[in-house]
């Protein structure tokens, strides 16, 4: 597991290898990430926004960016916990993530930047 503190807010992640898909006749490494967002602070906390790059060891960095997490802008409380899961396709068997989540404190209406570790993917593979 993987794990970052930014401004009381601790990011999590798991990460898990799906197999591979063919996509437009290409074969892809299909992998899976679990992220648990806590807020630890004594503010409430709104994720607005992500950015990601996403690293393929056989392909260029793709960047993604936009609103939310999986069609959604979650509130925390403190204490309060937010856990999504989402995937993403490589060429090769091996990569990386990394990124941050843009939030707002609802007290003060401050944006801030909250790091998301970056966190390997990569199949299990046989060594001769």
């Amino acid at each position: 597991m993987f794990q970052q503190i930014t401004k009381g807010i601790k990011i999590s992640v798991k990460t898990k290898a799906n197999g591979t898909s063919y996509r437009n006749n290409r074969l892809y490494y299909v992998f899976s990430y679990y992220i648990t967002i806590e807020n630890k602070s004594s503010d409430t906390v709104k994720l607005t926004d992500r950015f990601w790059k996403i690293f393929d060891s056989l392909n260029q960095t793709e960047v993604v960016s936009g609103e939310g997490v999986v069609g959604q802008t979650p509130v925390l409380k403190p204490n309060d916990t937010y856990t999504y899961s989402s995937g993403c396709f490589l060429e090769s068997n091996i990569g990386a993530m990394k990124g941050f989540y843009t939030m707002i404190n609802m007290q003060t209406f401050e944006q801030f930047k909250v790091i998301i570790p970056t966190f390997q993917l990569s199949t299990k593979t046989l060594l001769n």
